[in-house]
């Protein structure tokens, strides 16, 4: 999946905080935010950034933390890299992987939430059935 790098038209560039609400974003932010969520959209990338939630990690650590293959934690740290979620950090011969924004361990959190909230009301409907 090739990551498109996106362009930073005036509207983008004069965006403050205060304005960076999603309902208040024009169509080419709330872009950048669906194109930030396809890129969490892997279980593998997940199992990267958890794997990197407590500190810095070279490719073999990765692998051996993750269980997966040296292929494709090197295909997956290229695409959290260039979208910026994952920052690379030479040290000698090796190449240490960290999360970019630790901010992004609260959006996990909170889709975490919403996840046990839908699965306690399907519960509750089943139950309501029986």
């Amino acid at each position: 999946m090739p990551t498109k790098i996106p362009v930073i038209t005036d509207s983008l560039a004069t965006l403050n905080l205060d304005d960076a609400k999603i309902s208040q974003l024009p169509p080419t932010a709330l872009g950048m935010v669906a194109d930030f969520f396809k890129v969490l959209s892997e279980i593998s990338r997940i199992q990267i950034l958890c794997c990197l939630k407590k500190s810095p990690k070279n490719v073999t650590e990765i692998i051996a933390e993750t269980g997966l293959g040296q292929a494709n934690v090197s295909k997956h740290l290229k695409i959290l890299t260039q979208a910026g979620i994952v920052k690379r950090e030479p040290q000698g011969v090796n190449v240490f992987y960290q999360i970019a924004n630790p901010f992004l361990f609260q959006i996990c959190d909170l889709v975490c939430e919403i996840i046990v909230d839908q699965i306690q009301a399907k519960n509750e409907q089943f139950e309501s059935l029986k």
